[in-house]
């Protein structure tokens, strides 16, 4: 194969993967089909076939690469040279978009995800990576380990608990209410002026990413 033949490839392939990880987002693993993918992506049929032979591989690939990038993104906020509870802080703020879900939480109520043992466990395996993250900054900012790990589960529990909240009432200040609460709890952030958007008495930001 030469390598405009390659680069080819893999043009579709990323097409193909960006489109079910749209797809998936929007209306679940189970209820998205391999045509819609190839229909959103705009490959033909035979790069479809010929990348993702059944629908479980196309799944496993879109899935995987969701969980990667949010996991990615996660440990770019709670790694770095800033205070550990500032970095703690960014992670549980980022700006989300509350109605529409988190892209990952979600698949956790796709059946289609739950009853299939290898797309369950690349769902779990992010969250575990994403504790992991969570509580060594915690640790880091002097916690012991266990109460990093508590506080770590804490964390997590308020940014997925603030998309349902907020899914269920129509209302994202639900999770803008739910994430000052917690950040609340963790006491000012260093360097913080008086009323600062992240202090106790703050807002947090309103979201507009999904993980």
């Amino acid at each position: 194969m030469s390598r405009v033949q390659e680069a080819q490839g893999g043009s579709a392939r990323r097409r193909l993967v960006a489109a079910a990880q749209e797809l998936f987002a929007r209306q679940g693993v189970g209820a998205t089909s391999p045509r819609q993918v190839m229909s959103a992506s705009g490959v033909g049929q035979g790069s479809l076939y010929h990348h993702f032979p059944t629908k479980h591989d196309l799944a496993m690939a879109g899935v995987a690469a969701t969980t990667a990038d949010a996991v990615e993104l996660a440990r770019a906020e709670l790694r770095g040279s800033s205070a550990a509870l500032d970095r703690i802080r960014s992670y549980v703020g980022r700006r989300r978009d509350a109605l529409a879900g988190c892209k990952v939480g979600r698949l956790t109520s796709d059946q289609a995800v739950m009853d299939d043992a290898q797309l369950r466990a690349v769902v779990g395996r992010y969250f575990t990576d994403l504790l992991d993250e969570v509580a060594a900054a915690f640790r880091e900012s002097g916690l012991a380990d266990a109460a990093a790990r508590d506080r770590a589960h804490a964390a997590v529990a308020i940014v997925q608990g603030g998309y349902v909240l907020a899914r269920a009432t129509g209302d994202p200040e639900a999770m803008t209410a739910a994430v000052r609460g917690f950040v609340g709890l963790l006491g000012e952030p260093e360097n913080a002026s008086p009323g600062g958007p992240m202090s106790s008495g703050g807002g947090a930001p309103s979201a507009t990413t999904r993980a």
